[in-house]
């Protein structure tokens, strides 16, 4: 099987990171997390990112960071709004196949803790459900393939996106 890279795409919480390293190993290539690169780039977390620059400076800076990304075999796991950059998403859709890993507005909500602690890209008075709402649409239609994780374990995911991608 002839793999390019793999993009992982999804909600903050849907496990892009944990899944991608897993899946990395599992397909003998190596691993990106494009939330990392960002920061390593600019030197600062991506919070002290958010409220240095605002929401839409935030979005900008991921959007040229991830539309700049030149791994030759990789899983990348984006940040959960890289959605939000059409420069970034269609660099992705180019360079490798991007997965989505759809879970459950329920799944979701149990597996988040402090939204702004995770660098969660929330505009004023935005409630996660409005969060959800706004971004499984635009992980739907930038996604090569849709992974439904929801009451799957990591190696259950791992395994049907390699299957998948074969």
């Amino acid at each position: 099987m002839k793999v390019k890279n793999v993009v992982l795409i999804g909600m903050p919480g849907a496990g892009k990171s944990t899944i991608g390293v897993v899946l990395a190993k599992n397909l003998g290539i190596s691993f990106m997390d494009s939330d990392l690169v960002i920061q390593e780039q600019e030197g600062k977390k991506l919070h002290e990112l958010i409220s240095e620059h605002g929401l839409e400076g935030f979005i900008e800076i991921e959007d040229r960071v991830n539309a700049s990304l030149q791994p030759k075999k990789a899983v990348i796991a984006t940040g959960g709004s890289v959605v939000y950059g059409k420069n970034a998403m269609e660099h992705l859709n180019e360079i490798g196949t991007v997965i989505y890993l759809k879970l459950s507005y329920e799944s979701i909500e149990d597996r988040l803790g402090d939204l702004t602690e995770r660098g969660v890209v929330l505009r004023e008075s935005q409630t996660l459900k409005d969060l959800y709402e706004e971004r499984v649409p635009l992980y739907e239609k930038y996604a090569n393939i849709v992974i439904d994780c929801d009451e799957k374990n990591i190696r259950e995911i791992v395994t049907e996106i390699a299957k998948r991608l074969s």
